[in-house]
């Protein structure tokens, strides 16, 4: 059986990198008692793997990891275990059975993303917030209408020009945020800063302190509509 972890990750956890929170989570298995599927051979490890790591700072609401398990646990019983060995800045939020078939993992699955971008009086706290500049709205709208969004965009072994509009599937201000819905995953991967940075550069504006906060993580269900990872599974009983 395997299973889909959602979690959150917030306050001082944010710092905590993306390996350095797998190690984390192999601990919390153990103490948990979640009857996690190890690999075989001479060096086992737990089998798990993350939908769409997190960059550092940045603080979420839905994170998934997938699991494989030897047994049965019931969704409550997982969440509550795993809860309860948590240390603050991370909660687990749901815990659902997924399809065993490679192609339903959360890595392979995840299509989009979204984010709320919150101005910030000073870099160096995400605590103390600033209202959205009133010429913002206009501006995301004139950002917005060009035919192409151009930017360099950095690859693991090159950096190339790339048209980022058509990864914008939305962007417009909302209360005391911007919200973002971008293209995420291994076939097309736009980043909330890079998104922002192109957007501030576009106005002109001085350089501004930002804190990304990641609402979820989506996949596109039989109908090409967006749903969560978390409702591509079901709950255990």
């Amino acid at each position: 059986m395997k299973a889909r972890i959602k979690f959150r990750k917030y306050g001082v956890m944010k710092f905590i990198g993306h390996l350095d929170v797998m190690r984390y989570f192999q601990k919390a298995m153990r103490r948990a008692d979640i009857p996690i599927a190890f690999t075989g051979g001479y060096s086992p490890h737990m089998i798990m793997s993350f939908a769409q790591p997190l960059g550092v700072g940045i603080t979420s609401e839905g994170e998934y990891l997938d699991i494989e398990l030897t047994e049965k646990i019931s969704s409550e019983d997982a969440i509550s275990q795993m809860n309860r060995v948590m240390t603050e800045g991370i909660d687990v939020v749901s815990f659902v059975e997924i399809p065993d078939e490679k192609k339903a993992s959360g890595m392979t699955i995840t299509a989009a993303a979204s984010y709320r971008v919150y101005p910030l009086e000073s870099a160096k706290t995400s605590d103390i917030r600033l209202p959205l500049p009133g010429n913002w709205t206009e501006e995301i709208e004139e950002f917005l209408a060009q035919e192409h969004i151009t930017v360099w965009k950095k690859t693991k072994r090159s950096e190339k020009e790339v048209d980022i509009k058509p990864m914008i599937y939305d962007m417009h201000p909302d209360a005391d945020s911007i919200y973002l819905f971008l293209a995420t995953g291994s076939e097309q991967n736009l980043k909330p800063d890079l998104v922002m940075d192109t957007f501030l550069n576009y106005t002109g504006a001085e350089e501004t302190a930002l804190h990304y906060h990641r609402v979820d993580v989506y996949a596109r269900n039989e109908a090409g509509t967006f749903v969560p990872l978390s409702d591509m599974g079901k709950i255990i009983l």
